[in-house]
């Protein structure tokens, strides 16, 4: 399906984004969206034929755990909801411990890399197609940006995805900011990525801007795309011509004219990048010249280096593509195996360690670089502080200058184990039991507000009322 050029929709843009011209498409955090009511600017889109693309960001396909029901069944709602040709997700982990671990359950709050070991893929890829059997619609899943690495990876990047998209039928959405972050952060070459996968497997593109701060790209969404983004964007177009491409921001929202300038470099980039053979009309015809997901002398030495009796036959092969370029949910004919439960405990031993070292403070696992894990734990408990004071804002507006302090040693020591709102409740209740906010003032509207959120139902109307004007009187 063909996309065109489209823009991340978030609510502090909606109007500016509904403004733009040229836009073919936007993309909308599932989380942030009711399974069942559509924001207004939403609805006003699609009824001028905009198309939008829900996109997950909580189901940790990357995870030991299989997919939650639960969260599977909300985002087949809001793509149902949409209207939406296809859903995506990332390759990552958001969540570990539980019962594979027999440990309490920890929250990362953020998209954490796999390993890129043959255990992580099988693991990842029956949880993929756990996934496409739940969607309405096909599955394209994004690669993520990493501070930190695994040790003792068996394959690259762009091998790994290519073991996926033959195992599971699943198409990618290929985000060339990330890319860049990778090279930046982990000394990994974009082009070589490029060359290694499936680029026709590719379903849409992000692109975004980040910040470099003491030689670590971090990949903020609050930043103009930069141009060695934009460069990895011509390498990509310079092998396929992707059916999208899409601008993210998520923080520091610029003016309307600033998103429609970087759009407009997004397309320039695109022109001029694009193979002189690609510029005519036949675009079915320069994909036919990108190699198959089969090729490339790395990805077979990938597959000798390991012996077949320890590996197992390779499941079938992709579902064939369909006239207008697009892939089927990744029904088979023939189910593969099971992943083995040893394969599954495994990852969540290896998992459970690594995010209890970034947000409990446990001793950081062998062979990982213990630099890199500081600055990964700190940028976890910075957002943590940054997505409370938004989901609650009246905790910053209570306790002032104090709050990111105070949040960051609750952050220290209580790792997250819900969603961000049970967060805040849970750093709300450990001020008032550690006896804060020192003013009196602040600790009774913080009181007030901890009771109207942590009953077991919403206070009726009334009660309401009687509780602000309390806090009227109190703020006096």
């Amino acid at each position: 399906m063909e996309l065109g050029i489209g823009i991340g929709w978030r609510p502090e843009i909606a109007a500016e984004v509904e403004a733009l011209s040229g836009i073919d498409w936007v993309e909308a955090v599932a989380e942030n969206l009711c399974a069942d009511h559509l924001p207004d600017s939403l609805v006003r889109l699609r009824e001028r034929g905009v198309t939008v693309v829900p996109h997950g960001v909580a189901l940790g396909l990357g995870g030991a755990d299989r997919p939650d029901p639960d969260r599977l069944a909300g985002l087949a709602a809001r793509a149902e909801l949409l209207g939406a040709p296809l859903v995506t997700e990332h390759i990552a982990f958001v969540r570990a411990g539980g019962p594979l671990t027999a440990s309490p359950r920890l929250e990362a709050g953020h998209l954490l890399p796999v390993p890129r070991t043959w255990d992580a893929l099988d693991v990842l890829c029956e949880n993929v197609r756990i996934a496409q059997d739940s969607l309405p619609v096909p599955l394209a899943l994004e690669n993520i940006a990493a501070l930190i690495t695994w040790p003792g990876e068996e394959l690259t990047e762009g091998q790994f995805l290519a073991e996926l998209v033959e195992r599971t039928g699943v198409r990618l959405l290929i985000d060339v900011a990330n890319l860049h972050t990778n090279h930046v952060n982990l000394g990994q070459d974009p082009a070589k990525a490029l060359d290694e996968l499936p680029v026709e497997a590719i379903a849409y593109v992000h692109v975004a801007g980040g910040v470099e701060k003491n030689g670590v790209w971090h990949d903020t969404h609050a930043h103009p795309v930069s141009e060695p983004v934009l460069e990895v964007l011509a390498e990509l177009r310079s092998r396929v011509d992707p059916p999208g491409v899409l601008l993210e921001r998520d923080d520091a929202f610029p003016p309307g004219a600033e998103l429609a300038g970087e759009l407009d470099a997004i397309r320039a980039t695109l022109r001029k990048a694009a193979p002189s053979a690609d510029a005519g009309p036949d675009r079915a015809a320069s994909r036919k010249a990108v190699p198959s997901a089969d090729a490339g002398p790395d990805r077979a030495a990938a597959r000798k280096a390991v012996p077949s009796a320890d590996r197992g036959p390779l499941s079938s092969p992709a579902p064939a593509a369909a006239s207008d370029g697009s892939v089927g949910t990744g029904a088979r004919t023939t189910a593969p195996a099971p992943v083995p439960a040893g394969t599954r405990d495994r990852t969540a031993v290896a998992q459970t360690a690594l995010l209890s070292a970034l947000v409990a403070g446990t001793p950081a696992p062998e062979g990982f670089d213990h630099r890199r894990l500081r600055v990964q734990s700190r940028a976890l408990a910075a957002k943590r502080a940054d997505v409370v004071a938004k989901v609650a804002p009246e905790l910053p507006e209570i306790l002032g200058d104090g709050y990111r302090a105070a949040f960051l040693a609750y952050a220290g020591s209580r790792p997250m184990s819900g969603g961000y709102r049970r967060d805040a409740l849970d750093f709300a209740e450990h001020m008032l039991i550690a006896g804060g906010p020192a003013d009196p003032v602040a600790r009774r509207r913080l009181t007030y507000w901890w009771q109207d959120r942590s009953g077991a139902r919403p206070p009726r109307r009334a009660t309401r009322l009687v509780r602000a004007a309390r806090a009227v009187l109190v703020g006096k």
